[in-house]
């Protein structure tokens, strides 16, 4: 429902409902000219947090999943573009090399990691074997690049609160599989902590 009041969003004019956590972290990212990988799931209004980092100064592109009606792929498309970010990767292996590119030019990248993929690799997500994407892994790992969790929670007043959580490095002493698996133990928590704020209709 709060697709047709993003520009109110983005423009202040609702932007009061956004309450940034460990702003300091993302104030850091900003005066450093870092390049980083934002990570998440799809929690309350996940679109804010894409449209927050820009609106701070962050050079970023997010990634997307194109919705499957071709009707209203279209019209989200730009509201994203317009209101959320203004580089925006599609998802798949296309996706990836743009993504790469983007990172050598020196934006950072924000993405879902809860998306339903046909290829990467199997890891465990509440005791079930689940197919997770692992290309921005490769990169951060490739570029020593941190990446930073965002949770992001609707709040009893309505507000929604993002909050930025240390970075994690990835390197050559914890393999791919261990990453993944360490990052979906904190989304799990999320979920479990806030069942009714992850926003998924896939099966």
């Amino acid at each position: 429902a709060e697709y047709v009041f993003i520009k109110k969003f983005r423009h202040d004019r609702l932007n009061n409902n956004i309450i940034v956590s460990g702003g300091e972290i993302l104030e850091n990212i900003k005066l450093n000219k870092q390049r980083v990988v934002f990570i998440s799931g799809h929690f309350s209004n996940f679109e804010l947090m894409a449209m927050q980092i820009e609106k701070l100064g962050v050079d970023l592109a997010a990634v997307y999943r194109p919705l499957n009606n071709k009707f209203l792929n279209p019209i989200m498309e730009k509201i994203r573009k317009n209101y959320i970010c203004k580089k925006q990767i599609k998802k798949g292996r296309s996706g990836t090399r743009e993504m790469l590119e983007l990172f050598k030019d020196g934006s950072s990248i924000a993405l879902m990691i809860d998306q339903r993929v046909s290829e990467g690799i199997q890891v465990n997500f509440f005791n079930r074997n689940v197919k997770t994407q692992i290309g921005f892994l490769k990169i951060a790992r490739k570029f020593n690049l941190p990446i930073v969790p965002i949770k992001n929670t609707r709040l009893k007043n309505g507000k929604i609160e993002l909050m930025f959580l240390e970075p994690i490095f990835h390197n050559d002493k914890i393999s791919d599989n261990k990453m993944m698996e360490k990052i979906h133990k904190i989304i799990e928590r999320w979920i479990t902590a806030n069942p009714n704020q992850w926003f998924w209709q896939h099966k």
